[in-house]
């Protein structure tokens, strides 16, 4: 997908474990594993803006956008 997540960087600038920011925005640990790790093909605004909240950070600081990486995930040139 051309949307990357960028949220373990900010939570290790942050110095936030998974749970412990699981537990502060109110989602599963799962849940937002997935989401670190871009499993997941959508993210709520609340949550967004929690984990924003919650990392004194912007959603451009945790979503990147980054064109041609869905033809690199498909193997294609």
């Amino acid at each position: 997908m051309a949307i990357v997540t960028n949220l373990d960087v900010m939570m290790a600038k942050r110095k936030v474990s998974l749970k412990e920011l699981a537990d502060r925005i109110g989602i599963s640990n799962t849940n937002l594993s997935l989401l670190k790790t871009g499993k997941v093909q959508g993210v709520r605004y609340k949550t967004l803006d929690a984990i924003c909240r919650e990392l004194d950070c912007q959603p451009g600081d945790i979503l990147e956008y980054r064109p041609g990486e869905e033809e690199e995930e498909a193997g294609g040139d």
